[in-house]
Formats: C-alpha cells, sequence, structure tokens
C-alpha cells in the first residue's frame, strides 16, 4: 500500500516544490532583521499577549504598525519558538511560498489535466517576485496563500455543492482582510462570478448560500478591527499610520483609497526603505543602481538626494563621525562609503524628480565616469512603479518584478475561451473549463487594472498578479495542446478544423511576444543575451508556425527552456545573494549591493549610554519615527517610542501629554535630527520643546558633541562603523539609515526640565 502510494507521487511536482524551497529557503540564515520595521514588531510582540494581539511595534505598546497583525502573529509564533533571528522571522513567508506554489498545482490539475498544474506551479516558482517576496517578513506571501486558499475553498464547495466550504472561502477572504486590508478584496469579482457561474444549484437556494457567504464574509473582516476599534484608547497601542487612532479608518484611508488616488495624510514625514542592506554575501559596493531604479547623482546636490555608491558627497563638507545617533527619521540613505547623510526628504528620483518607469543609463560612478549598469527597475526600486497606462506592467520597473510572462497569460485568456468551447453550444453555455479560465480572468483584470492606475505601491505588491499569470499560462499551453490535437482529416462535422492554425498562429505570437519583452528586460544588463533572445522569438516564432509533428518534443523543450531561462535568473538573485530586503525585488544589481532594509542599524555607544541612565524609565528613549526606533528595539528589547509612527507625522499624543510623560519621569531622553523635516500640529510643538528644553547629551567622550556634526560622512564596513554602530543582531551594516549609521542627530536629556 506504501509503495502504492509513493508510485502515485507526482515527481515533477515534488521536483518543483523542491525548487521553491531551494529558491525561497536559502541563505536565509543571512536574513539580517530582514525589514526591521516588522522584526521590531515582532519582538515586541513576542513580550506579551497584547503586544501580540494588537501587533505592537514596540514593547511598551505605545503604536502599532500600519497594518493589521494577522501575518505577524504567524512570525511571531515562529520567533518565540526559534528566537528572534532573521531567518526565524521570514521562515512563514517561505512556508508560504511553497505551500503557494503546491495549491497552485492543485487548483489547475482537476479541469486540466497534470501537465497544467505542473506548469502553472513552475511559472509561479519561478516568478521573480514571488522569490523575492517569499524570503522577507513582509506580508504579501501570506496574503497570497489565503487568498489561493479561499479560492481553492470555493473551487472545492463548487465541485461538492457544500454551503459550509461556500461561507469558509468567504471568510478566508475576510482574514486576508486583517492581513492586508483592502488588497484581498482585489479578487472578491472573481469569486463572486465564479460562484454564481459554476455552482449547479437552483436560482433561490444559490442566491441564500450566497448571502451567508457574504455574512461570514463580513464576519471575519470586521470582527477584528470593529474589537481594536471598541476597546478603550487607553488602554491599547495607538493605531500606527491612523490619523484618527481607528483600524478602521486606516483600512479605508491610507491602506485604501490612498493606495489607488495617492498618498495624502502623513506626507510630512519620510519614506523609509530607500537604503540598502548588503548581505555578507555581497562584497561590492554599488555603483551603478540607486534605490529607485534612477541614474545616481555625482557630487554636490540638494538636500533629498541620496546617492548609491562610494566617495559621494553632500552639499557641504563634514566631519567623519564615530558613530552617530539616530537621525529621528525614516531613513533614506544608501549603502556604500563615504555616503551622504539621509535628509528626511520623502524619496524620488535621483534628480529629486519621481521615478519615471523608463529605462535608464547609469551616469554616476565614482569619479564621474558613465556607468554600465542601467536602471532597469532592479533590486530595491522601492517607488519606481513605472507610468500610469495600460502598458504600465510591461515597462522595465514592474514588468522585472512580474512581467516576464506576461503575454503568456493573455494567451491563456484567447486560448482557454476558444480551446474549451463546445463547439455548436450557446453563447451562454459555458464549460467547466470556461468556468476555469472565467476564474482566472476575474483575478487577473481588476488586479492588472489597480496597477495600471494607481498612484501609491511598492513594485512587490505586483506578487497579486503572479498566481494568475501562472495559472492562465497553464491554462493557455493545455488549450493550444488541445487545439492542435484536432484531426483536420475528420469527418465529424462537429470538429473545428482551423483549431491547429489558430492555435500555431496564438502560440507564435504569444512566444515572440514573450521572448522580445525579456530581452528588453535584460537590454541594459546583459546586450549579447538580448540579441540572442530575439534570434530565439524569431526563429522560435517561425517554427511554431510549421504544423509538422515531428521533433514536438524537441520543439516544447526549447521553447519552455527559452522563456523560462532568463526569468528564472532574474528570479534567483535574491537566492544566490541571500538577499531578504524591506523593499523585496529581484535583479542582477543585487550582485552589487544587495538588497533594501528600513533601518535596523544601532549606534552601540548610543545605546549603551541610554541604557545605562534609563533607571525606572518607561522607554529608552523616543525618536520622531518607527524606523529610526526599530533597531534599538530589536537589539535591546526595550521600549523605544517611535513619536509620529512609521511617517513620523501620526498625532500620537497631545503636547500636553507629551509633557506629563516626562513629568511623570516615564521619558527621559530623546534622539532628533537636526534636519528633520517639519511636522505639523502636536508634533511639531512636542519636537521645538525637545529642543528648547531639552540638554543635549554628549554620549560619546572620545569624539566632539553629536550636535555639531551636520552633513557628515559615515564609514561603513561588514559588521560595524568606523564609531560603531552595527546593525540589530549584529548583522551587516546597511549604511546610512535611521538607525545610527546616520549624521545630524542629538540626543537630549528631558529629565532636568521638571
Amino acid at each position: 500500500m506504501r509503495s502504492k502510494r509513493i508510485h502515485k507521487l507526482d515527481w515533477y511536482l515534488v521536483g518543483i516544490l523542491i525548487l521553491s524551497a531551494i529558491l525561497y529557503g536559502w541563505g536565509i540564515w543571512d536574513a539580517g532583521s530582514a525589514n526591521s520595521f516588522y522584526t521590531a514588531a515582532i519582538t515586541s510582540m513576542t513580550k506579551s499577549w497584547s503586544n501580540f494581539w494588537y501587533g505592537a511595534f514596540d514593547p511598551a505598546g505605545f503604536i502599532t504598525v500600519d497594518k493589521p497583525p494577522v501575518a505577524l502573529w504567524f512570525m511571531a509564533i515562529s520567533a518565540k519558538i526559534f528566537g528572534v533571528h532573521g531567518w526565524s522571522v521570514v521562515l512563514p513567508s517561505v512556508l508560504a511560498g511553497i505551500t503557494s506554489v503546491y495549491l497552485m498545482y492543485r487548483l489547475l490539475e482537476p479541469k486540466f489535466g497534470a501537465w497544467a498544474g505542473r506548469t502553472a506551479a513552475l511559472f509561479m516558482t519561478l516568478t521573480p517576485t514571488v522569490v523575492a517576496n517569499s524570503r522577507t517578513n513582509n506580508m504579501d506571501a501570506i496574503l497570497v496563500l489565503f487568498l489561493l486558499l479561499a479560492v481553492f475553498t470555493l473551487q472545492k464547495a463548487v465541485n461538492k455543492r457544500n454551503v459550509w466550504l461556500v461561507m469558509l472561502s468567504f471568510a478566508l477572504i475576510g482574514v486576508s482582510f486583517n492581513i492586508k486590508m483592502l488588497q484581498a478584496f482585489m479578487i472578491l469579482p472573481a469569486m463572486f462570478a465564479y460562484y454564481i457561474i459554476a455552482i449547479k444549484i437552483p436560482w433561490k437556494k444559490k442566491i441564500g448560500w450566497l448571502g451567508l457567504a457574504l455574512v461570514s464574509l463580513s464576519v471575519f473582516t470586521l470582527a477584528y478591527p470593529m474589537a481594536v476599534d471598541s476597546a478603550s484608547k487607553s488602554s491599547r497601542p495607538y493605531i500606527g499610520s491612523s490619523q484618527t487612532n481607528s483600524l478602521m479608518e486606516l483600512a479605508f484611508g491610507y491602506n485604501g483609497t490612498q493606495r489607488l488616488l495617492g498618498q495624502s495624510t502623513g506626507t510630512g514625514g519620510t519614506f523609509a526603505g530607500m537604503g540598502t542592506k548588503k548581505t555578507s554575501k555581497s562584497s561590492k559596493s554599488a555603483t551603478g543602481t540607486n534605490q529607485m531604479g534612477q541614474a545616481p547623482t555625482t557630487g554636490t546636490g540638494t538636500t533629498g538626494q541620496t546617492t548609491n555608491g562610494q566617495n559621494q558627497t553632500g552639499t557641504q563638507t563634514g566631519q567623519t563621525t564615530n558613530g552617530t545617533a539616530p537621525t529621528g527619521q525614516a531613513p533614506t540613505g544608501t549603502n556604500g562609503q563615504n555616503q551622504t547623510a539621509p535628509t528626511g526628504q520623502a524619496p524620488t528620483g535621483m534628480n529629486g524628480k519621481k521615478p519615471t518607469g523608463k529605462m535608464g543609463k547609469m551616469t554616476g560612478q565614482p569619479g564621474g565616469k558613465t556607468g554600465k549598469r542601467g536602471g532597469m527597475g532592479g533590486a530595491g526600486s522601492a517607488f519606481a512603479i513605472g507610468s500610469i497606462g495600460p502598458f504600465r506592467l510591461f515597462q522595465s520597473d514592474l514588468g522585472s518584478q512580474i512581467g516576464w510572462y506576461l503575454p503568456l497569460a493573455f494567451l491563456g485568456l484567447i486560448a482557454g475561451w476558444l480551446g474549451f468551447r463546445k463547439r455548436g453550444s450557446k453563447w451562454y453555455h459555458v464549460s467547466s473549463e470556461q468556468e476555469e479560465v472565467l476564474l482566472w480572468a476575474g483575478w487577473f483584470v481588476p488586479v492588472y487594472g489597480f496597477f495600471s492606475v494607481a498612484s501609491f505601491f511598492h513594485p512587490y505588491y505586483t506578487i497579486m498578479l503572479a498566481p494568475a499569470i501562472a495559472a492562465l499560462t497553464a491554462i493557455g499551453v493545455a488549450a493550444v495542446t488541445k487545439m492542435m490535437k484536432v484531426d483536420v482529416n475528420s469527418e465529424d462535422e462537429t470538429v473545428d478544423k482551423t483549431q491547429p492554425f489558430v492555435a500555431r498562429i496564438m502560440l507564435s505570437v504569444a512566444v515572440i511576444a514573450t521572448l522580445l519583452l525579456q530581452a528588453y528586460y535584460v537590454s541594459s544588463y546583459y546586450p549579447v543575451i538580448t540579441g540572442i533572445l530575439i534570434v530565439l522569438a524569431v526563429g522560435l516564432g517561425v517554427w511554431w508556425l510549421f504544423p509538422q509533428k515531428t521533433a514536438i518534443k524537441a520543439k516544447v523543450i526549447a521553447t519552455a527552456v527559452s522563456v523560462l531561462a532568463m526569468g528564472a535568473f532574474w528570479a534567483a538573485t535574491p537566492t544566490i545573494t541571500h538577499t531578504s530586503a524591506a523593499i523585496p525585488a529581484a535583479g542582477p544589481s543585487l550582485f552589487s549591493r544587495g538588497g533594501t532594509d528600513m533601518g535596523g542599524t544601532v549606534n552601540k555607544k548610543l545605546l549603551a549610554y541610554t541604557e545605562k541612565h534609563q533607571g525606572s524609565a518607561k522607554y529608552l528613549f523616543a525618536t520622531t519615527d518607527s524606523n529610526s526606533a526599530s533597531g534599538y528595539i530589536i537589539k535591546s528589547g526595550k521600549a523605544v517610542m517611535a513619536l509620529g509612527g512609521y511617517n513620523g507625522t501620526d498625532p500620537t499624543m497631545t503636547f500636553k501629554q507629551f509633557k506629563q510623560l516626562v513629568k511623570d519621569g516615564k521619558l527621559k531622553y530623546f534622539v532628533l535630527g537636526t534636519r528633520s523635516k517639519s511636522s505639523d500640529g502636536q508634533i511639531k510643538k512636542i519636537l521645538a520643546w525637545v529642543r528648547e528644553k531639552g540638554t543635549v547629551v554628549n554620549y560619546d567622550s572620545s569624539s566632539k558633541s553629536a550636535t555639531t556634526a551636520t552633513n557628515q560622512t559615515t564609514t561603513a564596513t561588514t559588521t560595524t562603523t568606523a564609531g560603531g554602530a552595527t546593525t540589530a543582531g549584529g548583522m551587516t551594516a546597511g549604511g546610512p539609515t535611521g538607525m545610527g549609521g546616520s549624521s545630524s542627530s542629538t540626543l537630549y536629556d528631558l529629565s532636568s526640565i521638571y
């Protein structure tokens, strides 16, 4: 019996799952603090049930992260079991990625056969943004897993005509809402359409079950946010990135309409994630691309410009630091040597302009020499999302992460509908295979449309498209295979004898478009490979036009290898470089500068001073934003107050409340960047009061006062800066970030005010 089960195993699928495990899991022991913003929260969540429930950013439970905590719950459980390490907080994402690959097989195999399931699993595995997301502690890999579980459950519910499974499938969407809010609702149109068309029950029962499904969706969507919002605000953390301390407002504001229309709250602060983090496997400094996928500038520039390279300076000449305090602002510096300090400006391009999405040429290597590596929206292009329009996802900024197989998805849409249509049936009669096409088209089209017009998102969010692209590709392959098998010499009049010719045309166009698109993505990195891909596109495209059935296996293998080769290489770059980035991305630029991290660097002297003199104070110190605090929370496990939350602008408390906190002895120290961007309202009053009333502390007696340091330069090494700045947990320093590897910051003692 046991040998029979082993024999029934799909060994191709086993191989694909092993490949996914290697791509997603290899090298995560070098993850460092991954996304230190979330790692700090995970550290805090392991310390109390209250912190765990609310997803508190700091051990004192002052403020939460900017998302609901469901995904973080899995990571916190892992950290509680194994300890807080880079690999332990990343592990749930790795497992989620592997499980998603398996689910792709299970979703496609029943209707389209084993090879379709394998194809979907393989294309999912080798999508660059899927690999990058599955190697970090962001929430997207877990979100995609829950969405696939919802679709898988709905598929089972339709087949078994089971109302409980229908309710469960929509309940999983509600759970997904509490992972990343309205992003989860993108696939609801697909689920509604699939349910209505595919389930074969009387209409009255169908509508009744749908009503129950909506109740289930509503309960699991709203239960947690309402529980949080109904709790006394004095007994729970402030809801990070909200303006009214409400999780529902966060869902429909910052994480809702603003994602589509552009950010309108918290804009006074700085977006983090623009500093780079080198892994231990990357020894070279970046000299080609910056974090925005734009050409770097050289030498002088205005504040707000950052550079990614060596020996780059700002507008002023500064002294070398021997370790500096947090800037009190979200980091925007980059990895390298002798860099400019972070400026506190919202990330733009290297010339202060918004990313254009156009392929750039590098012009800013040391010494003013022109670089050879283009800005193809490679690793760490945190806000390079291309130009709004229907072809945005084909542009290099987003396409280099998700677009490698897009033409094949369109093949699946067309061929899947035509190839599985029953000849002679009414237009409104839909075959079981076409129902699956509608399901995945319903996932693909709304998400594609959103990313074509949205204004406020990161490129790695496009992992939302990966399952639909993989599924439609597999459906397209199954459809053209079926169409090509039609016997043109058959005397059966119900057979459409034009199908083989139509299939060859569609496949030829899809292969040509796919390879030419890939040639565009690799053009500024590997010109020779670009030429090879163009030749292959023409050759394979012509080859598929011929109807001969000889050497069909060779043709299929040649096409599969050609289509997958460069996408697979791109996808493997985070694995090869052991990158687990806060802004996950894939591409050859990782070979020179690793991934991006939002913070995590710790100034050892500042940490030692504040720990020694904290006394009975509740907080180790306060600073303006979460990313300036995250490294210290991870390293010390102590409470560091992020007064303005993620962007440094959350109205977490009034001026009067802050003064009372100081008066009661709960807060002794404040770390403030002298070039921090001004905030409005109460936060602005607090910062002005700290500057006016606080006593400047020279925590490093071996160097000049930290208050005199402006536009300083800092030298990063693989483990510490010259002055002792290390990343949390002793991981590789990521250059100047808000965690102590940056300059222009001051430590204020507030204890003597009262």
